[in-house]
């Protein structure tokens, strides 16, 4: 009995698709036993090879044989995986195609031996359901082959592959389009290249980056938004560099043709603006090429008001994808209640448009992609086009990446990838369908592969025969998709040449009446800073009640029951009650949490995000409390009983140039939020110094683009060596000009409370500018920085800080000291500590350094008559810090009456001692030379580059 039963279970079972995943398993198992899970393993080693049920033996005939079966599922797996190789996805048929992949003699199978297989035996979307192997072989290369080529097998999730073979399997990249849908498609791509050739003949020799070479774009474009808002997206956000912009611009968001006409010859557009006002553009007022400029647009599409943002890019390529991502966060983000602010992926959508030889060669790509799936960054799914043409500058694919595809890195983030021929728009606009449709199904990456060429060079005046002959021999024999296009209804009767011709002379005689509409050129080219930025902030008031401040601080000290915080934790928070009590003190910690209550209290959101921001790079921030036994997060921020909006804290990845600029993008989008980016330590944020240069510093000037943004930037000199010492306060003072941004260097926690809550204050209104703090790291606990709760109640911030104790004998005062930042600590420790009479000077804190303090430090010198000089006193090397920047300043307030001269460190190329020992002593010598007497300057006009050192 044990015997026959034995016999019967090795024959049964396997029939239809089951059959072929298990010899699928097979295969992999005489390969290596080890990849196939125990169980299936014993299995194989007691029974060997699968058979089929009687059943299908049946169905297949007497010659019916496993190991054709077998070979016909490898195959069949092969062409799935491996099609792509073989797929005809490139227009100008310069690259083989390795069709021999899958000749069946590879496979020891002729088509006979398919004709006796059935096709349900290796798939689940047969053509047909009496389909054979050899009508599912024919059909599955139609499908993997053709013009558009699909990569999967980098994905771990088997739900994902099976939904996109099903797609495809069943037809989805081979729909059918009606006649009135293949004329409108044709009326797209003669839109896109008669504008195009319109402005090569217009305007000759300007700039354009043209398009051409991969004008499916466009209708690719508008399928995939189409989709977008049909799964629910009332904001999409694009971003992408200069090539074929113009097109999009003029045809993906509406841009009147009048309005870019305009920017060619520089005349005045302001008034091209449609007067229903559909299109918005902000004007900076130095302003920027036209293929930088972006758009945002409100469309009514299937009976709902959408948003479309195509971003403002410098012509640093990558970096505006985390832009785009932080918009796109911003748009899904509900910040209106307490808690963390809750995500809905369907209300908005990033697509980003990348280059061939950028997407692989800037490592801002992949610090991008990196955010894709993480809970502070992820926006519900990106979806990347790589706008291919399969050159980069002048530089062939061979020199450009290491890799087979362009898009190759995505598939370490398990982003499906589809190849597809840009002279097939119908495969383009089915693709962009498919796409649409998996974001809204998965919520993740995908991305897009349009492999096309360039039909000029890098630009409209360079030849690119000089470099790239051979390519460029091709592209000149190589019809537009225009005529390709034409040529193929024509011969389908979907279109005549007359009906063509009539299509064409409308496009063209539409370019011509909107170029007729342009004003002259204008003359007057001054650039006038608007009023509201010139005249810097106005004066704000940010108390906060005593009453208010004590409860804040009650409940910022109250955890669910149970909760349980690890003690020596417990014990320093405790500590914050302490702080309200007679005498007590509040530190920076501290004051930053009370300013964030507050700011919640008065109905502004708070985002803030860095590398271990939840906790703080030294330990002094706490504002996630973890438990001790489950581990699980709770923020007392969220369960305030007077926020009125969300507080979220997110630990960033370690990168800074996407991180960075997703905030940005955050913040620009949402300019009612406070968002806050902090470094690791200062000297990090060097990492993304593009997106200080090109976007934050710049951004409102150029193109009208406000922000608020907060970046905390750690900074001062603890003998800690050069990466952990100087935030490269002078690179942001040499950036700054036009009111762009606030940067300061705070010496107490009141002053950080109150310039927080300066910003928060400001955040919606013309004035608004982005803030660099100079944030501390020894001064966080130490005693000469906190401040007494009468600091929060009654006070406000303070440009200038003058040292208490001295400057009190007006006569007296022969020096006034001029410090920032820890150096004003530094000396305010050493001034309580000496035994001398500091008599003959005064010592005054900047805390905000830029805008410059004219006003305030004019009043304080003009208290001195019998001040002979001013010194300014830094801790950072002479050409580093705030001296090159502060020198002038303070020269033209004196009006040459006081000399002025520095005491720091000497010029350097590192920006600190990597030795501890003399780090000290160089720091000794700079306090003992500020506050030491016989060093006096001998009066006004002497040499200050004599006096100093070197």
């Amino acid at each position: 009995m044990g015997e026959s039963s034995n016999v019967h279970e090795k024959s049964q079972a396997f029939y239809g698709p089951n059959l072929g995943y298990i010899i699928e398993l097979y295969e992999q198992y005489l390969e290596d036993p080890s990849t196939v899970d125990e169980e299936t393993r014993r299995y194989f080693d007691e029974n060997g090879a699968p058979v089929a049920s009687p059943v299908e033996a049946s169905v297949s005939g007497p010659s019916f044989d496993l190991e054709k079966v077998v070979s016909a599922t490898r195959l069949v797996n092969d062409i799935r995986a491996f099609g792509h190789k073989a797929a005809d996805i490139y227009p100008l048929k310069d690259h083989p195609r390795e069709q021999e992949l899958f000749e069946l003699s590879r496979y020891d199978l002729t088509e006979e031996d398919l004709l006796r297989i059935p096709a349900r035996l290796l798939s689940d979307d047969a053509p047909k359901p009496d389909a054979s192997a050899l009508e599912l072989f024919r059909h599955l290369l139609d499908v993997y082959t053709g013009t558009v080529a699909i990569e999967l097998r980098h994905l771990d999730d088997m739900e994902e592959k099976k939904w996109i073979r099903r797609q495809v399997e069943q037809g989805a990249l081979m729909q059918k389009f009606s006649k009135e849908e293949k004329i409108e498609l044709f009326t797209r791509l003669a839109e896109t290249e008669l504008f195009e050739s319109f402005l090569h003949k217009t305007y000759v020799g300007q700039k354009r980056f043209s398009i051409e070479g991969l004008d499916a774009m466009v209708p690719l474009l508008d399928a995939m938004v189409g989709g977008l808002i049909s799964s629910g997206s009332e904001h999409i956000n694009i971003g992408m560099a200069h090539r074929g912009r113009l097109n999009v611009l003029a045809h993906v968001l509406g841009k009147p043709y009048e309005m870019i006409f305009a920017e060619f010859q520089h005349a005045p557009n302001k008034e091209l603006i449609p007067s229903e006002g559909s299109i918005g553009i902000n004007f900076g007022w130095t302003g920027d090429v036209k293929y930088h400029l972006g758009l945002d647009r409100k469309v009514v599409e299937q009976q709902k008001e959408v948003r479309l943002n195509l971003a403002n890019n410098p012509s640093h390529l990558e970096f505006v994808g985390s832009v785009v991502e932080g918009y796109t966060r911003a748009a899904q983000d509900n910040r209106s209640e307490k808690g963390s602010a809750v995500q809905h992926d369907d209300l908005a959508a990033s697509i980003l448009i990348h280059g061939d030889a950028a997407f692989p060669g800037q490592g801002i790509v992949a610090e991008t992609l990196n955010m894709t799936n993480l809970t502070g960054y992820r926006t519900g799914g990106t979806v990347h086009v790589i706008a291919n043409n399969t050159i980069g500058f002048t530089t062939d694919p061979n020199d450009s990446r290491s890799t087979r595809y362009a898009s190759d890195i995505a598939k370490g983030y398990e982003i499906p990838v589809l190849h597809v021929n840009a002279d097939d728009p119908e495969a383009c606009v089915a693709v962009a369908k498919l796409i649409s449709e998996y974001r809204a199904k998965f919520h993740k990456d995908i991305l897009v592969d349009l492999i096309g060429y360039r039909r000029y060079g890098h630009n409209e005046m360079d030849e690119p025969m000089n470099t790239n002959p051979v390519l460029y021999k091709a592209i000149k024999g190589h019809q537009s998709v225009r005529h390709v296009y034409a040529a193929q209804l024509e011969a389908e009767g979907v279109m005549t040449k007359e009906e063509k011709a009539q299509v064409e002379q409308n496009i063209e005689e539409a370019l011509k009446a909107a170029r007729d509409l342009v004003p002259p050129e204008e003359v007057d080219a001054d650039i006038v800073l608007p009023e509201a930025v010139h005249k810097g902030f106005p004066k704000v008031d940010t108390t906060v009640g005593h009453d208010l401040l004590t409860q804040l601080n009650e409940e910022l000290l109250d955890w669910p029951e149970g909760f349980g915080v690890f003690h020596k934790l417990q014990k320093v928070l405790d500590r914050r009650r302490e702080a309200f009590d007679e005498g007590g003190k509040i530190d920076w910690g501290h004051a930053e949490t009370l300013a964030f209550a507050s700011i919640l209290s008065d109905g502004t959101p708070v985002r803030l995000s860095g590398q271990d921001s939840e906790r703080g790079t030294f330990a002094q921030r706490n504002i996630m409390l973890n438990d001790v036994e489950s581990g699980k997060k709770f923020s007392p921020l969220h369960q305030l009983s007077t926020a009125k909006a969300s507080f979220s804290v997110y630990n960033s990845p370690l990168s800074e140039g996407s991180v960075l600029g997703f905030e940005y993008g955050y913040n620009v989008f949402a300019q009612d939020t406070l968002v806050l980016w902090e470094a690791q330590y200062g000297d990090f944020a060097n990492s993304a110094q593009v997106m200080f240069d090109q976007f934050i510093s710049a951004g409102r000037a150029k193109w009208g683009q406000k922000s608020g943004l907060v970046m905390l930037l750690p900074h001062g000199y603890e003998g800690q060596g050069p990466e952990h010492s100087s935030a490269r306060m002078e690179r942001y003072l040499t950036l700054a000009g036009e009111k762009n941004w606030t940067v300061a260097n705070l010496s107490s926690a009141a002053q950080y409370f109150h310039i927080l809550r300066r910003q928060a204050e400001m955040l919606g209104k013309e004035e608004i500018r982005p803030m660099i703090i100079m944030t501390p790291k020894s001064l966080l606990r130490h005693p000469l920085a906190t401040s007494p709760v009468e600091a929060f109640t009654e006070e406000g911030f303070k440009p200038i800080i003058e040292q208490p104790g001295l400057g009190e004998s007006t006569e007296q005062v022969e020096r006034l000291v001029f410090c920032t930042g820890k150096m004003a600590i530094d000396l305010a420790e050493a001034v309580g500590k000496s035994e001398e009479s500091l008599d003959f000077l005064h010592i005054i804190r900047v805390e905000e350094i830029y805008p410059f303090p004219v006003r305030e430090i004019r009043d304080v010198i003009s208290r001195y008559p019998n001040a002979r000089e001013i010194v300014w006193v830094q801790e950072e090397p002479k050409n580093m810090g705030a001296w090159s920047y502060i020198e002038p300043r303070l020269e033209a307030v004196t009006t040459n009456r006081l000399d002025v001269r520095y005491i720091g460190r000497r010029r350097r190329s590192s920006p600190a001692e990597g030795n501890p020992t003399a780090h000290k002593q160089e720091q000794a010598r700079i306090i003992r030379e500020a506050l030491a007497r016989d060093v006096v300057s001998s009066g006004a006009g002497t040499s200050t580059y004599q006096k100093d050192r070197k």
